[in-house]
Protein backbone atom coordinates (compact mmCIF):
# COMPACT_ATOMS: atom_id res chain seq x y z
CA UNK A 1 0.00 0.00 0.00
CA UNK A 2 1.16 3.30 -0.82
CA UNK A 3 0.29 6.72 1.02
CA UNK A 4 -3.08 7.41 -0.95
CA UNK A 5 -4.45 4.50 0.42
CA UNK A 6 -3.75 5.12 3.99
CA UNK A 7 -4.69 8.43 4.31
CA UNK A 8 -8.11 7.39 2.54
CA UNK A 9 -8.74 5.13 4.98
CA UNK A 10 -7.70 7.62 7.90
CA UNK A 11 -10.09 10.35 6.04
CA UNK A 12 -12.74 7.47 6.78
CA UNK A 13 -12.09 7.29 10.18
CA UNK A 14 -11.79 11.35 10.67
CA UNK A 15 -15.09 11.42 9.26
CA UNK A 16 -17.12 8.55 10.51
CA UNK A 17 -15.41 7.80 13.76
CA UNK A 18 -14.09 11.09 14.81
CA UNK A 19 -17.00 13.04 13.19
CA UNK A 20 -15.32 15.79 12.44
CA UNK A 21 -15.89 18.58 10.41
CA UNK A 22 -15.01 18.71 6.51
CA UNK A 23 -12.75 22.01 7.19
CA UNK A 24 -10.70 19.81 9.93
CA UNK A 25 -10.63 16.94 8.39
CA UNK A 26 -9.27 18.94 5.08
CA UNK A 27 -7.19 20.88 7.22
CA UNK A 28 -5.29 17.72 8.71
CA UNK A 29 -5.38 16.29 4.72
CA UNK A 30 -3.17 19.53 4.10
CA UNK A 31 -0.85 19.29 7.06
CA UNK A 32 -0.07 15.90 6.21
CA UNK A 33 0.57 16.31 2.43
CA UNK A 34 3.03 18.54 3.27
CA UNK A 35 5.09 16.06 4.92
CA UNK A 36 4.55 13.42 2.60
CA UNK A 37 6.07 16.23 -0.28
CA UNK A 38 8.49 16.80 1.79
CA UNK A 39 10.08 13.19 3.09
CA UNK A 40 9.60 11.65 -0.18
CA UNK A 41 8.81 8.15 1.20
CA UNK A 42 6.69 5.80 -0.43
CA UNK A 43 4.81 5.01 2.38
CA UNK A 44 4.35 6.00 6.00
CA UNK A 45 5.44 2.61 6.87
CA UNK A 46 9.30 3.69 6.38
CA UNK A 47 9.25 7.06 7.73
CA UNK A 48 11.32 8.03 10.59
CA UNK A 49 11.35 9.76 13.60
CA UNK A 50 14.46 11.75 12.01
CA UNK A 51 12.15 12.34 8.79
CA UNK A 52 9.85 14.30 10.93
CA UNK A 53 12.68 16.39 12.98
CA UNK A 54 14.18 17.55 9.78
CA UNK A 55 10.57 18.60 8.13
CA UNK A 56 9.95 20.32 11.02
CA UNK A 57 13.70 22.14 10.72
CA UNK A 58 12.62 23.18 7.82
CA UNK A 59 9.40 24.59 8.72
CA UNK A 60 10.52 26.90 11.74
CA UNK A 61 13.95 27.97 9.96
CA UNK A 62 13.01 28.09 5.86
CA UNK A 63 9.61 28.80 5.79
CA UNK A 64 7.61 31.73 7.40
CA UNK A 65 5.45 30.10 9.55
CA UNK A 66 4.52 31.03 12.76
CA UNK A 67 5.03 28.65 15.95
CA UNK A 68 1.14 28.43 16.22
CA UNK A 69 1.04 27.13 12.71
CA UNK A 70 4.05 24.53 13.13
CA UNK A 71 2.59 23.23 16.25
CA UNK A 72 -0.69 22.62 14.45
CA UNK A 73 0.91 21.13 11.24
CA UNK A 74 2.54 18.49 13.96
CA UNK A 75 -0.48 17.90 15.53
CA UNK A 76 -1.89 16.86 12.46
CA UNK A 77 0.70 14.29 11.80
CA UNK A 78 0.76 13.07 15.32
CA UNK A 79 -2.50 12.25 14.92
CA UNK A 80 -1.68 10.17 11.67
CA UNK A 81 0.90 7.76 13.10
CA UNK A 82 -1.39 7.59 16.18
CA UNK A 83 -4.27 6.12 13.81
CA UNK A 84 -2.19 3.84 12.15
CA UNK A 85 -0.47 2.46 15.63
CA UNK A 86 -3.70 2.26 17.17
CA UNK A 87 -4.76 -0.03 13.77
CA UNK A 88 -2.01 -2.13 14.21
CA UNK A 89 -0.55 -0.93 10.80
CA UNK A 90 2.49 0.62 12.82
CA UNK A 91 4.24 -1.14 15.58
CA UNK A 92 6.06 2.04 16.73
CA UNK A 93 4.89 5.57 15.81
CA UNK A 94 7.64 7.43 14.75
CA UNK A 95 6.13 10.74 15.56
CA UNK A 96 6.04 9.77 19.11
CA UNK A 97 9.09 11.64 20.30
CA UNK A 98 9.51 14.61 18.02
CA UNK A 99 8.70 17.74 19.62
CA UNK A 100 6.75 20.63 18.59
CA UNK A 101 7.88 24.46 19.59
CA UNK A 102 7.04 25.40 22.53
CA UNK A 103 4.01 28.02 22.79
CA UNK A 104 2.81 31.07 25.56
CA UNK A 105 -0.39 31.53 26.35
CA UNK A 106 -2.43 33.44 23.12
CA UNK A 107 -4.87 35.86 25.03
CA UNK A 108 -7.85 36.70 22.27
CA UNK A 109 -8.86 39.63 21.44
CA UNK A 110 -12.44 40.72 22.94
CA UNK A 111 -14.71 43.97 22.83
CA UNK A 112 -16.23 45.87 25.40
CA UNK A 113 -20.10 46.20 26.14
CA UNK A 114 -19.98 49.64 24.60
CA UNK A 115 -17.59 48.27 21.33
CA UNK A 116 -20.48 45.97 20.74
CA UNK A 117 -23.00 48.41 20.93
CA UNK A 118 -21.47 50.62 18.99
CA UNK A 119 -21.10 47.54 15.95
CA UNK A 120 -24.83 47.22 16.71
CA UNK A 121 -25.67 50.90 16.32
CA UNK A 122 -23.89 51.31 13.06
CA UNK A 123 -26.42 48.87 11.45
CA UNK A 124 -28.80 50.41 8.98
CA UNK A 125 -32.18 49.16 9.39
CA UNK A 126 -33.48 50.83 6.80
CA UNK A 127 -30.94 48.99 4.46
CA UNK A 128 -32.56 45.74 3.03
CA UNK A 129 -29.78 43.26 5.02
CA UNK A 130 -29.95 45.73 8.25
CA UNK A 131 -32.44 43.33 10.50
CA UNK A 132 -30.54 40.15 9.62
CA UNK A 133 -26.75 41.62 10.33
CA UNK A 134 -28.75 42.95 13.35
CA UNK A 135 -29.69 39.49 14.40
CA UNK A 136 -26.75 37.93 13.12
CA UNK A 137 -24.44 40.25 15.77
CA UNK A 138 -26.56 39.64 18.76
CA UNK A 139 -26.45 36.00 17.85
CA UNK A 140 -23.30 35.45 18.01
CA UNK A 141 -22.57 37.69 21.43
CA UNK A 142 -25.69 36.55 22.62
CA UNK A 143 -24.77 32.32 23.08
CA UNK A 144 -21.40 32.84 22.24
CA UNK A 145 -21.60 30.68 19.16
CA UNK A 146 -18.90 29.09 16.46
CA UNK A 147 -19.56 30.57 13.08
CA UNK A 148 -20.05 27.35 11.57
CA UNK A 149 -22.94 27.06 14.33
CA UNK A 150 -24.33 29.96 13.67
CA UNK A 151 -24.31 30.01 9.42
CA UNK A 152 -25.95 26.29 10.07
CA UNK A 153 -28.66 27.12 12.92
CA UNK A 154 -32.25 25.75 11.98
CA UNK A 155 -35.58 27.51 12.49
CA UNK A 156 -36.53 24.57 14.35
CA UNK A 157 -33.33 24.90 17.22
CA UNK A 158 -34.91 27.91 18.21
CA UNK A 159 -37.25 27.75 21.32
CA UNK A 160 -38.89 31.16 21.31
CA UNK A 161 -41.30 30.20 24.32
CA UNK A 162 -38.48 28.48 26.60
CA UNK A 163 -35.63 30.79 25.08
CA UNK A 164 -33.41 29.14 24.18
CA UNK A 165 -31.36 27.22 21.30
CA UNK A 166 -30.18 24.17 20.13
CA UNK A 167 -26.56 23.95 18.96
CA UNK A 168 -24.86 21.01 17.31
CA UNK A 169 -21.66 21.84 17.55
CA UNK A 170 -17.85 20.19 16.98
CA UNK A 171 -18.55 16.32 16.47
CA UNK A 172 -22.18 16.86 16.09
CA UNK A 173 -22.19 17.63 20.18
CA UNK A 174 -25.67 18.79 20.93
CA UNK A 175 -25.74 21.57 23.91
CA UNK A 176 -28.72 24.31 24.96
CA UNK A 177 -27.73 27.70 25.24
CA UNK A 178 -30.19 30.18 26.81
CA UNK A 179 -31.39 33.14 25.19
CA UNK A 180 -31.66 36.85 25.59
CA UNK A 181 -34.32 39.27 25.25
CA UNK A 182 -32.23 41.59 23.02
CA UNK A 183 -31.06 38.71 20.60
CA UNK A 184 -34.83 37.05 20.89
CA UNK A 185 -36.29 40.76 19.85
CA UNK A 186 -33.70 40.58 16.72
CA UNK A 187 -34.52 37.30 15.62
CA UNK A 188 -38.21 37.96 16.06
CA UNK A 189 -37.31 41.28 13.86
CA UNK A 190 -35.28 39.93 10.83
CA UNK A 191 -37.54 36.87 10.09
CA UNK A 192 -40.71 39.05 9.89
CA UNK A 193 -38.93 42.29 7.68
CA UNK A 194 -36.34 39.97 5.85
CA UNK A 195 -36.62 36.03 5.67
CA UNK A 196 -40.24 36.52 5.28
CA UNK A 197 -39.83 38.37 1.67
CA UNK A 198 -37.53 35.98 0.55
CA UNK A 199 -37.83 33.32 -2.31
CA UNK A 200 -36.35 30.66 0.01
CA UNK A 201 -34.36 27.64 -2.17
CA UNK A 202 -35.85 24.54 -0.81
CA UNK A 203 -32.83 22.65 0.66
CA UNK A 204 -32.46 25.78 2.68
CA UNK A 205 -36.28 26.24 3.77
CA UNK A 206 -35.01 25.12 7.76
CA UNK A 207 -32.47 27.59 7.58
CA UNK A 208 -32.00 30.63 9.46
CA UNK A 209 -29.76 33.35 8.60
CA UNK A 210 -30.09 33.81 4.56
CA UNK A 211 -28.81 35.52 1.93
CA UNK A 212 -30.89 38.20 -0.86
CA UNK A 213 -30.83 34.61 -2.84
CA UNK A 214 -32.84 32.71 -0.37
CA UNK A 215 -29.53 30.77 0.48
CA UNK A 216 -27.44 29.72 3.61
CA UNK A 217 -25.27 32.39 4.56
CA UNK A 218 -20.63 30.91 4.22
CA UNK A 219 -18.53 32.02 6.78
CA UNK A 220 -17.01 34.38 4.30
CA UNK A 221 -20.03 36.38 3.99
CA UNK A 222 -20.05 36.79 7.87
CA UNK A 223 -16.30 38.06 8.30
CA UNK A 224 -17.81 40.01 5.53
CA UNK A 225 -20.40 41.93 7.28
CA UNK A 226 -17.85 42.03 10.60
CA UNK A 227 -15.27 43.87 8.66
CA UNK A 228 -17.46 46.60 7.19
CA UNK A 229 -19.17 47.25 10.70
CA UNK A 230 -15.62 47.35 12.54
CA UNK A 231 -14.28 49.43 9.50
CA UNK A 232 -17.02 51.97 9.90
CA UNK A 233 -17.06 52.98 13.41
CA UNK A 234 -13.45 53.18 13.17
CA UNK A 235 -12.55 50.07 15.08
CA UNK A 236 -8.87 49.80 15.75
CA UNK A 237 -8.94 45.61 17.11
CA UNK A 238 -8.93 43.00 14.36
CA UNK A 239 -12.11 41.24 14.78
CA UNK A 240 -13.67 38.85 13.09
CA UNK A 241 -16.88 36.27 14.18
CA UNK A 242 -14.51 34.46 17.42
CA UNK A 243 -14.34 38.16 18.73
CA UNK A 244 -17.60 37.83 19.85
CA UNK A 245 -18.07 34.49 21.35
CA UNK A 246 -14.58 35.66 23.08
CA UNK A 247 -16.31 38.74 24.70
CA UNK A 248 -19.25 36.41 25.38
CA UNK A 249 -17.33 34.55 27.65
CA UNK A 250 -15.08 37.26 29.19
CA UNK A 251 -17.73 39.23 30.21
CA UNK A 252 -19.78 35.99 31.80
CA UNK A 253 -16.74 35.28 33.76
CA UNK A 254 -16.42 39.29 34.44
CA UNK A 255 -19.91 39.11 35.76
CA UNK A 256 -19.03 36.13 38.20
CA UNK A 257 -20.89 33.10 36.15
CA UNK A 258 -19.90 30.04 37.13
CA UNK A 259 -17.03 28.34 34.73
CA UNK A 260 -18.46 25.30 34.42
CA UNK A 261 -21.89 26.97 32.83
CA UNK A 262 -19.76 28.88 30.87
CA UNK A 263 -17.87 25.25 29.66
CA UNK A 264 -21.39 24.19 28.89
CA UNK A 265 -22.85 26.99 27.01
CA UNK A 266 -19.63 27.34 24.96
CA UNK A 267 -19.64 23.65 24.35
CA UNK A 268 -16.20 23.00 25.51
CA UNK A 269 -14.95 19.75 25.97
CA UNK A 270 -12.53 20.46 28.66
CA UNK A 271 -12.72 23.22 31.43
CA UNK A 272 -9.25 23.68 30.89
CA UNK A 273 -10.14 25.55 26.99
CA UNK A 274 -12.67 27.41 29.31
CA UNK A 275 -10.11 28.86 32.07
CA UNK A 276 -8.14 30.85 29.13
CA UNK A 277 -11.46 33.48 30.34
CA UNK A 278 -10.29 33.73 34.00
CA UNK A 279 -6.34 35.75 32.30
CA UNK A 280 -7.82 37.95 30.24
CA UNK A 281 -9.16 41.20 32.24
CA UNK A 282 -5.97 42.68 33.11
CA UNK A 283 -7.57 45.92 33.67
CA UNK A 284 -9.66 44.21 36.95
CA UNK A 285 -6.39 42.60 37.73
CA UNK A 286 -4.42 46.23 37.59
CA UNK A 287 -7.02 47.72 39.98
CA UNK A 288 -6.80 44.74 42.31
CA UNK A 289 -3.65 45.63 42.80
CA UNK A 290 -3.45 49.23 43.30
CA UNK A 291 -6.19 48.92 45.34
CA UNK A 292 -4.79 46.42 47.69
CA UNK A 293 -1.28 45.85 47.45
CA UNK A 294 0.53 47.71 50.41
CA UNK A 295 3.40 48.80 48.07
CA UNK A 296 1.10 50.50 45.39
Amino acid sequence: MVWADYLTSYKNFLMLEKSLSKNTIEAYMKDIQKFIDYSERESPLTVTPDDIRLFFDDLSEGQDMSERSQARVLSGIKSFFKYLLVHDIIEHDPSEMVLGPRLGRHLPTTLSPNEIDELINAIDLGSETGYRNRAIIETLYGCGLRVSELINLKLTDIHFSENFLRIKGKGNKERLVPMGRCMKDAITLYIHNYRDTLNIDRKDENTLFLNHYGRKLTRVMIFTIIKDLAAKIGLKKTISPHTFRHSFATQLIDAGADLKAIQEMLGHSSITTTEIYTHIDREYLRDAILRFHPRS
